[in-house]
């Protein structure tokens, strides 16, 4: 019973980790396209730092306890597809740690990315989600 507590705890954390990952690039894009000191920028400056700080960061923390929790109950260091899943869950951090520099980056009026660059960023979370999800259920090897 503790396993499918900890496997919902650990898809609830991982769908408000995901929210938030995919939300921040996209605020990063208007954010780029305000004007630095304006009330428009100051006003992304306050939804960057809450989003993170309150949800993307208890998320990301919850999603690697439970998850490693998850790996020693099922007993899965063995499995192959478990070692690429981590890989993939360290390369969603780096994207976290990416945005996290990035809300520090707009909170000082120092961003020198473009809307553009935002909009490409903003697929990366999906990109290594479905490369996550696929390694999950299908377990291909």
């Amino acid at each position: 019973m503790l396993y499918l507590w900890l496997k919902a705890f650990h898809i609830i954390a991982v769908v408000a980790w995901m929210a938030a990952l995919f939300y921040l690039p996209r605020l990063f894009v208007y954010h780029a396209e305000a004007a630095a000191g304006s009330e428009k920028s100051e006003t992304f400056k306050v939804m960057e730092r809450r989003l993170l700080k309150a949800i993307a960061n208890p998320a990301a923390l919850a999603v690697w306890i439970l998850g490693l929790w998850l790996a020693y109950e099922a007993s899965a260091w063995s499995q192959p597809w478990l070692h690429a899943k981590l890989l993939f869950v360290v390369l969603m951090t780096g994207f976290h740690h990416f945005c996290s520099a990035s809300v520090k980056r707009f909170a000082a009026d120092k961003n020198t990315r473009s809307a553009k660059f935002f909009r490409i960023a903003n697929e990366v979370p999906t990109v290594l989600l479905i490369a996550i999800v696929i390694l999950v259920v299908v377990k291909p090897f």
